[in-house]
């Protein structure tokens, strides 16, 4: 199984609002940049994008470590939060729904394909590659806000 390092990062400019994500794909000595946004967004919805986007790169299946800030996240995954709200009826208690249920559906079918090993890095606090990402982020949120 290929060993591939993904670090993620999404940006909002107000939460709704413009929105970007930045992912680096890392296999051996190759790296990939990706980025994308949405013109009316929240900043876990792009945090789930980057890490979606990231995965859905990969054609078959890879040992993955995913580097992200967010801890909805990493701590959704690693704590098995979104396995549980899926498995709810997306409700995260018996009267709050989960958010994102979609990308949520979507993120948990890639996450069970690959094997995943999640890492929590603390944002802006100089880690290179999250730093790039949210360079990337920003970037996509700033060309939204312009419309």
């Amino acid at each position: 199984m290929k060993k591939v390092e993904i670090f993620t990062d999404g940006a909002c400019s107000g939460n709704p609002g413009p929105g970007g994500w930045g992912a680096i794909l890392r296999y051996k000595e190759t790296e990939k940049e990706i980025s994308g946004g949405e013109v009316l967004t929240t900043n876990n919805r792009m945090e789930l994008m980057a890490v979606i986007s990231a995965l859905k790169l990969l054609k078959e299946p890879c040992d993955v470590t995913l580097y992200s800030d967010s801890q909805y996240v990493c701590n959704a995954l690693k704590l098995g939060w979104a396995k549980k709200w899926q498995a709810n009826n997306w409700m995260r208690n018996k009267k709050e729904r989960a958010l994102n249920p979609e990308l949520w559906e979507e993120l948990l079918k890639l996450y069970d394909y690959h094997e995943v090993t999640v890492e929590w890095v603390k944002g802006h606090a100089g880690h290179e590659e999250n730093e790039r990402c949210d360079k990337l982020a920003v970037a996509q949120a700033q060309k939204y806000a312009l419309g």
